[in-house]
């Protein structure tokens, strides 16, 4: 949509126009890094239990082997960022690609559960860099009138890697009938499983060198006439100079506060950023991930038939209700979207619990007798709604506008090394946790899912249709009052 204040002549912008089509194509592209993140992520779901029983794990060192990728995502995280100011975008989207390429190779020939692991942080390395180089270059190259809607690709580029990689999962399982069978060249199923990531790693390379580097980092280096002529194909004549300026005094300003501290009298850190960190925590410790990455073994161990179809269409269900909050999100706002989704993760982990509280063990297998193994089924489908139309993106939407903007790229990259943190606490302690007592996990998912409702009503303010700097004055006025 098109405000007075854009200048701008009436039709001469839109998603349809040459500009909308070009900026569509180069966020699509840079988004496939989002698509890798989720593949990568996830494609481990089916082929965990052939890793355990192939390596004799105990389930320790299987939720470790699961989860050690996140280390691998929380240092490329880390680097990403001043990797890609010192070399450009583009360059660490091909180290990203590379670093995928490897570890797909690397993960399906692994002859030992150390190289396995070795392979899986490399793999891990390449999606920190793409959470970070991937979403950066879509908000520098996208016009600021669609800005919004083409950041929001990212997300959903996630959601389609995760059902994609549970997609092939359960085709590759299919084809070979088990994941434990020999498939093709006299590998097992579960080891094309990760093989097949090659695919998707060479596209991300090779786009790397097709689409143009980030008009930011070019004017960044004083290269400014490149810059300018990115954009004349992304933004119409008459909005030309005014981007360009925007973007100049931006960087300028970023110049000036690069030198800004995080630091504050709250445990070491400013309030806000704990904010940030909160949300981030909340995000992972609700156990979302334990569905994308346990799931498959999950409805195996409750005697349900067509696990890994099970898990591809919770993956799509996550595809589906992801896009129903991009529909929302500056339609109904944050808060109430958020306290929606915390009350139906609570109610559906709850059920979870309750349902797992009435499980058997026949021949050392649990299984869900009756109703409850179809009730658990709902409910955890049920979590993946509650999460994927609520916390799953809002929780990246609200880390983009709640820090001021001095201090917001030292903020956000607390934030989200505090997810992936989180994720791995999570990921590497369900195997135990579960063969401990699965409804005290569930409810442990639960009562965080709780917590965080509370949170959201007393802590996180509405941010809906507000420039930047209003989102900063209302995290930072509470504080201001206190000092009165």
């Amino acid at each position: 949509m098109t405000s007075s204040s854009d200048a701008l002549p009436t039709g001469t912008f839109s998603l349809n126009s040459p500009y909308g089509r070009r900026a569509i194509g180069l966020s699509i592209a840079a988004a496939v890094g989002g698509f890798l993140f989720g593949f990568d992520s996830s494609v481990v779901n089916g082929a965990v239990e052939s890793i355990q029983s192939d390596f004799a794990l105990n389930d320790f060192v299987t939720g470790f082997i699961v989860a050690v990728a996140l280390l691998g995502c929380a240092v490329g995280a880390l680097t990403a960022g001043n990797l890609a100011d010192r070399w450009g975008r583009l360059r660490v989207m091909f180290l990203g690609a590379v670093m995928f390429f490897i570890s797909a190779i690397g993960t399906g020939l692994a002859f030992s559960v150390w190289d396995l692991g070795l392979w899986r942080v490399v793999g891990g390395i390449g999606i920190g860099i793409a959470s970070v180089v991937a979403p950066a270059y879509i908000a520098e190259v996208a016009p600021r009138q669609i800005r919004g809607g083409l950041a929001s690709l990212q997300q959903l580029a996630i959601t389609i890697g995760i059902f994609a990689a549970l997609l092939s999962d359960a085709m590759l399982e299919g084809i070979a009938g088990g994941a434990d069978n020999v498939l093709w060249l006299g590998l097992e199923a579960w080891r094309w499983m990760f093989l097949v990531a090659v695919i998707p790693a060479a596209v991300y390379g090779i786009l790397s060198f097709t689409v143009p580097e980030s008009p930011r980092y070019l004017i960044s280096k004083g290269r400014n006439d490149e810059a300018r002529a990115i954009f004349a194909r992304l933004v119409p004549a008459v909005d030309l100079d005014k981007t360009m300026n925007d973007l100049i005094t931006a960087i300028e300003t970023d110049k000036k506060n690069a030198g800004v501290s995080i630091r504050g009298k709250a445990l070491g850190l400013q309030p806000i950023v704990w904010i940030g960190i909160i949300l981030s925590v909340f995000q992972q410790f609700v156990g979302i991930n334990v569905i994308f990455y346990y799931s498959t073994s999950l409805w195996n161990s409750v005697g349900m038939t067509n696990a890994p179809l099970i898990s591809v269409f919770t993956s799509v269900t996550n595809v589906l209700v992801t896009l129903i909050a991009i529909f929302l999100v500056d339609r109904v706002g944050r808060k109430p979207i958020l306290l929606t989704g915390s009350v139906l993760m609570t109610v559906s982990l709850g059920t979870m619990a309750l349902a797992f509280t009435f499980s058997e063990t026949v021949n050392g297998e649990v299984t869900l007798p009756g109703a409850w193994g179809p009730l658990a089924l709902v409910a955890a489908n049920l979590f993946v709604v509650g999460f994927g139309a609520s916390w799953g993106p809002l929780v990246w939407v609200l880390l983009g506008e709640i820090f001021p903007s001095r201090i917001r790229g030292k903020a956000l990259g607390v934030a989200a090394g505090a997810q992936w943190i989180a994720n791995f606490l999570i990921t590497m302690s369900f195997p135990v946790m579960s063969s401990w007592s699965l409804p005290l996990t569930y409810g442990m998912y639960a009562t965080f899912a709780a917590l965080s409702f509370f949170f959201v009503w007393l802590r996180i303010p509405e941010t809906k249709g507000m420039e930047l700097e209003q989102t900063e004055t209302l995290f930072t006025r509470p504080k201001a009052k206190a000092k009165a």
